[in-house]
């Protein structure tokens, strides 16, 4: 993907995003068509904020049969950032990462908030066919965070302080990643994920101290 206009999509994305980058994003899901779709029906993720449908983990998928309704939802709306983030969702579960490419930057380039962390948390590791490449995958990351997913927000502080980014021209400000712990706190009951926000928060502030 790098080395393919969709790299180029995404890059120009990424660059126009300065402007808005330390303030907190907001995705116009308007701007899309919301009807449900056999596509939302059989590949929704739970997780996602702007699904349409309730949502299916992988053991709960018919994956032949979400492609398939993927690929026809996508060719009736090409450009809707939601259908083909499930489409790459799909062939990328169904070991088909190859063929997932041209639908992850469709809705990287629309800067869907659920592609963001998924495909940042792909390119970290080079996992599904993704192109191995941490700097990317710690800009996508930070995005999502700044859009407000938890996982951004708990994940991208996480793979900071364990040193992914080295190196990288991604902003990893102490202070702001406290403030995405501490929208994360906010959103979650969860104690596993309350937990990992407060070891976070201790080694940040840690980190802080440590610097005075």
């Amino acid at each position: 993907m790098k080395n393919g206009t969709g790299w180029l999509l995404i890059a120009a994305a990424l660059a126009a995003a300065p402007a808005v980058a330390d303030e907190a994003l907001k995705f116009d899901a308007s701007k899309y068509s919301q009807e449900v779709t056999g596509c939302d029906l059989l590949a929704s993720h739970p997780d996602d904020p702007f699904k349409v449908a309730p949502g299916l983990q992988k053991p709960q998928m018919d994956l032949p049969a979400a492609i398939g309704a993927c690929q026809a939802a996508v060719a009736r709306d090409p450009a809707n950032p939601r259908l083909n983030y499930q489409l790459g969702r799909v062939y990328g579960y169904s070991g088909q990462g190859e063929k997932a490419g041209p639908y992850r930057d469709v809705a990287l380039a629309a800067d869907y908030p659920q592609a963001l962390f998924v495909y940042g948390f792909l390119h970290l590791d080079g996992e599904n066919k993704a192109t191995k490449d941490p700097c990317l995958a710690g800009e996508l990351m930070r995005r999502s965070a700044l859009y407000g997913r938890i996982a951004g927000q708990i994940g991208f502080p996480f793979w900071s302080l364990k040193g992914r980014f080295a190196g990288c021209a991604v902003k990893q400000d102490p202070k702001e990643m406290l403030g995405f712990l501490e929208a994360a706190d906010k959103q979650t009951s969860d104690f596993y994920r309350e937990t990992a926000i407060e070891l976070l928060q201790d080694r940040i502030k840690a980190r802080l101290a440590s610097k005075q």
